[in-house]
């Protein structure tokens, strides 16, 4: 039986929107822009790399990053992101958002600049330095993930919850834009300063030394947003739900809602103090309650966002190679280095403004209408069939005559993963869980993903340099793979609970009556079950 919530809390959860709701948007936001940039902006300078530090005299190609050498470089920041997301996901609920919110900015900012500064007298040792700094630059963004999440989630109202949060991941797009639009910026700029022959007229001519200096920019411009934002991130109050639910202190939290919502908030300590201590609200992230409360919650989270981050990451971090292949992209021979960088830009580019942003902000506007559960399994779907009709006539779509149409397709992908589980996925681990293990099994759940992630562009990286098959075959089989793993996500969406229009004390079971020793099951009550028809 669901019993009256603490003052604070409903406050929380029928306050109607206002500036406050947009300020933490913006301020949780402007890190997911951070993220998405040091993240994504790796895939357009991947292949200036290779021209920089493999070049090898007489060879008919420009050089190119060998497998190990690339497959470090785009997955290192993963790792370090997955491994940013559970120590931080952890560390939020043990010391509180708030206090392990800087600490991530201050990781994205110094290694932000120490990417751009990589250092050394071989190509071995630059990449050492620039994978080092990756890797740590990873660590402070993956512990974004949880706490923006958990923040935004118990700011929000119950009402419009879902958009809130969808739109703090939403910052993920304009960050994709954004490097982009730099990398096109930056590249146009060098182009005009210092001319160079194509590869096939000039190889050794076709890369300036100034080129050196166009990835290093591009990536420390990731610092920028990030520092703009420090100042107000440490502004923000501690959420009330942490303050009261995890750390007790029902007095701070109510003056520090009371100061946001402009209203007289009644402490209701004593009430507080018996709601913590029944065993009930106690438990474990290992224990057996969790388990038989949540441990399909959680099996759901975290496999949904596995299966996801294995497309998702696999087609934005090789969308080059995809483009160079239907000739979208003309051959690496027919460029010098600059113009590379500035076609693989303007590409990236292109797919962002026209479906990566749009599928972002779909979601905001039908998250709280429609509902997470239909968004998720509609997106995984769509998923699915484009990946299959892009994959099985594959041949058909790299002929000229039809590359603008392979293009579509791909478009539509990427608008149905973020007008789908690309969002969904991290928005509901923040509404599922108690407020004492919400940042953990958030952290969890996204550290799946980027295990996906990590699967997905070290998987690909090595098959698409295979010589077992034609590249054709190579990437026709790829994508295969990548819709059945998709088909796989639509299965275990079925292990994913609706939050739409629910507390995050209904979704979670605190709100409910201890019923003591003499229940040997939770209470019943529709709130926790698992299919959410």
């Amino acid at each position: 039986m669901a019993r009256e919530q603490l003052q604070v809390l409903n406050a929380l959860d029928v306050a109607k929107t206002q500036l406050y709701h947009f300020t933490a948007i913006v301020i949780a936001g402007m890190g997911f822009f951070t993220d998405a940039y040091d993240l994504f902006s790796v895939s357009l300078i991947t292949k200036l790399l290779g021209r920089i530090y493999y070049y090898t005299p007489g060879h008919p190609k420009p050089g190119t990053l060998p497998p190990a050498v690339g497959s470090s470089v785009t997955g290192v920041a993963l790792a370090g992101t997955l491994c940013g997301q559970l120590f931080f996901g952890w560390l939020g609920d043990k010391m509180g958002r708030k206090k392990a919110y800087g600490i991530t900015l201050q990781l994205m900012i110094i290694c932000s600049l120490g990417s751009g500064l990589s250092f050394g007298k071989s190509a071995k040792g630059v990449m050492a330095t620039l994978c080092f700094f990756r890797f740590w630059l990873g660590f402070g963004i993956g512990g974004d993930y949880p706490l923006s999440a958990t923040i935004m989630s118990e700011y929000a109202n119950k009402k419009t919850r879902g958009s809130f949060i969808a739109a703090v991941f939403a910052m993920q797009g304009f960050g994709i834009l954004t490097c982009g639009v730099v990398a096109l910026i930056v590249s146009t700029a060098f182009d005009k300063a210092y001319k160079a022959p194509s590869y096939h007229v000039d190889p050794a001519g076709s890369t300036v030394p100034q080129a050196d200096y166009i990835w290093r920019i591009i990536v420390m411009f990731g610092a920028i947003p990030a520092a703009l934002t420090y100042y107000w991130r440490m502004k923000m109050p501690e959420t009330a739900r942490y303050t009261a639910l995890v750390a007790k202190n029902a007095t701070q939290a109510a003056q520090d809602m009371a100061k946001v919502l402009h209203v007289e908030l009644d402490p209701e300590q004593a009430k507080l103090e018996k709601l913590t201590e029944e065993p009930s609200k106690t438990f474990g992230l290992f224990s057996k309650k969790f388990l038989r409360r949540h441990g399909l919650h959680l099996l759901g989270t975290t496999s949904t966002w596995f299966i996801l981050d294995i497309a998702f990451y696999t087609l934005n971090l090789f969308q080059k190679d995809f483009f160079t292949d239907i000739g979208w992209i003309p051959s690496a021979e027919s460029m010098n280095a600059v113009h590379e960088v500035f076609r693989i830009a303007k590409a990236q580019t292109l797919i962002a403004l026209c479906t990566t942003v749009p599928g972002y902000w779909f979601t905001v506007a039908f998250i709280d209408i429609i509902g997470r559960f239909a968004i998720q399994l509609m997106g995984f779907f769509f998923m699915t069939v484009f990946m299959f009709a892009l994959a099985i006539p594959y041949h058909h779509w790299t002929l000229k005559a039809h590359r603008i149409e392979f293009v579509v397709m791909y478009s539509l992908t990427f608008f149905f993963a973020n007008f789908g589980p690309n969002t969904t996925t991290f928005v509901v681990p923040a509404e599922i869980f108690p407020a004492r293990l919400r940042s953990t099994c958030h952290g969890i759940s996204a550290a799946a993903g980027k295990a996906g992630a990590i699967v997905g562009t070290v998987g690909f990286w090595y098959a698409y340099q295979s010589r077992d098959k034609t590249k054709t075959d190579r990437v026709r089989y790829s994508l295969i793979v990548l819709g059945c793993v998709n088909f796989l996500g639509i299965l275990f969406t079925f292990l994913v609970p609706e939050a739409k229009g629910k507390s995050l004390e209904e979704m979670s079971g605190e709100n409910e009556d201890d019923y003591g020793e003499s229940a040997a099951v939770d209470p019943p009550t529709g709130n926790n079950r698992t299919v959410p028809i």
